[in-house]
């Protein structure tokens, strides 16, 4: 199936300069939707993570539903003000600027195996902001999972160390994008 091509290219959002890749087309479409997390799910089988953790909005989507398919727990990371309870925060970098994301600080135990899930790896900056934010608990990261990875902007060189699981793969424009 080519998930890639219900993928949706909004040019200049959210500010000029940007190519937004929209994953609305796909979460429309059952089968595709359904595709791309038996992917994600396939490519962590083996990892035994026993929570999953995904930032706001749309790692929310690819997370929940990851961690409904392999029966374990989830995690939701939101901007400050947005959880009711205590939590810890990190700030991090942007391709576009600086974000900050909190957690609640009992939502991962010390040597709990996590698998961190997002919709778009691009330049990493959250994706890394995240990791930080789960290790800072001593919980180990089990792997990251997205569905999107734009290899051309190398945000998967910033996050050595960790296993990273692409989907869909989308190089420069001379590069015909992949779905794996």
């Amino acid at each position: 199936m080519d998930l890639r091509a219900l993928l949706r290219e909004i040019y200049d959002f959210p500010k000029e300069g940007i190519v937004f890749l929209d994953i609305t087309p796909l979460l429309g479409d059952g089968k595709a939707f359904h595709h791309a997390v038996d992917m994600m799910a396939a490519r962590f089988a083996d990892a035994n993570p026993t929570k999953i953790v995904a930032a706001e909005a749309r790692g929310f989507i690819f997370g929940a539903a990851l961690a409904y398919k392999m029966r374990i727990g989830f995690v939701p990371v939101r901007k400050p003000g947005k959880l009711p309870y205590k939590t810890q925060s990190v700030t991090y970098d942007l391709e576009y600027g600086t974000d900050t994301l909190c957690m609640h600080e009992d939502a991962v135990l010390k040597g709990e195996k996590v698998l961190v899930v997002d919709d778009l790896l691009a330049t990493g900056g959250t994706l890394k902001g995240v990791l930080k934010l789960v290790e800072s608990f001593g919980a180990e990261i089990a792997g990251v999972g997205v569905l999107v990875e734009l290899d051309f902007l190398n945000g998967k060189d910033g996050l050595d160390g960790y296993s990273v699981q692409s989907v869909v793969h989308v190089g420069t424009p001379d590069k015909k994008p992949s779905c794996a």
